[in-house]
């Protein structure tokens, strides 16, 4: 046998190979992800709901009704511009906690910055439902925390879950407060990496600490901010345990706090509609990536 016959039956057989290794989790991801989505994607197509859990021969597919409905409805269109509220409010300010306490934790002069970094990151994996109890609390009108330090300077008790206008600012701050931990992390992993001679040339060159963070350390992270920005954008897009454990399911008062994941889960689990449900899932999926590819495109040229 020649060489070059040799070498091309090597190849096949490691290619071979290769596919026998990635096989299962191809099928994994097949099974529990591609299947789960088509299915989802032809649920939205029909009328599925409790009589057709009963009996599926019940079910009747209806095509575009279900995002034509759901279109003309003006619960929609409120989840979705809370939504919207929730993405370019909580996702700035998650961003900018994250990397200021990045910042501050890896400063020079900072002590015990594992303990601060653990204690910082812990509000990422407390239980929801225990942390939402507590802000619960805190949020009382007549007892909660918040309500006596705004007594100290005489002004008066704040229903914050009860009115319209502060509900939503009081799910974004329990949000931001459950999530910059994550992004705080990331963003210490990428200050880590800036090489350090880059400021010490800026020192000797006069730079002061606001200089050297805005021309070295903010250019430098752009990749970072990418990456935190968009997986923010979409956490924020999903948002659904904040306003589902402090307004008990509801979305209230007056579905202020409502979100679109939200409203998908009282469609799907709690009136059934679970045809409409499917639909409301990949109308957000494609906004979502509208939204990702809209950062993606619009990001610096250094960065591509």
């Amino acid at each position: 046998m020649s060489t070059t016959a040799a070498l091309t039956r090597g190849g096949r057989a490691e290619a071979w190979a290769g596919r026998a290794f990635v096989a299962p989790a191809l099928l994994l991801i097949a099974v529990f992800f591609l299947f789960p989505v088509l299915a989802g994607f032809l649920l939205s197509l029909t009328d599925f709901d409790l009589y057709g859990v009963a009996d599926p021969s019940a079910v009747r597919v209806v095509g575009a009704a279900n995002y034509a409905a759901l279109l003309r409805s003006s619960v929609f269109w409120r989840a979705f511009a809370n939504t919207l509220v929730f993405v370019v409010v909580g996702g700035p300010l998650t961003v900018g906690a994250a990397l200021g306490t990045a910042v501050l934790v890896s400063a020079r002069a900072t002590r015990l910055r594992g303990l601060f970094r653990t204690l910082l990151f812990a509000p990422v994996v407390a239980t929801l439902v225990a942390v939402a109890v507590v802000w619960r609390y805190l949020y009382h009108p007549r007892f909660g925390f918040l309500n006596e330090l705004l007594g100290l300077v005489g002004i008066e008790p704040v229903n914050w879950l009860g009115e319209p206008k502060t509900a939503m600012l009081a799910i974004i701050l329990l949000a931001v407060w459950k999530n910059f931990g994550f992004s705080m992390v990331i963003f210490v992993a990428a200050l880590q990496a800036i090489p350090e001679h880059l400021y010490e040339a800026a020192r000797i060159d006069g730079a002061n600490a606001w200089q050297q963070f805005r021309r070295i350390t903010v250019p430098l992270l752009g990749p970072t901010f990418l990456f935190v920005g968009v997986t923010t954008a979409i956490g924020y897009f999903q948002l659904f345990s904040e306003p589902y454990v402090l307004t008990s399911g509801t979305g209230g008062p007056l579905d202020a706090t409502l979100s679109v994941v939200l409203h998908m889960y009282k469609e799907g689990f709690r009136w059934w509609n679970i045809g409409y449900a499917a639909s409301v899932a990949f109308v957000l999926f494609a906004v979502i990536l509208v939204f990702t590819l809209l950062q993606l495109r619009l990001r610096p040229r250094g960065e591509r």
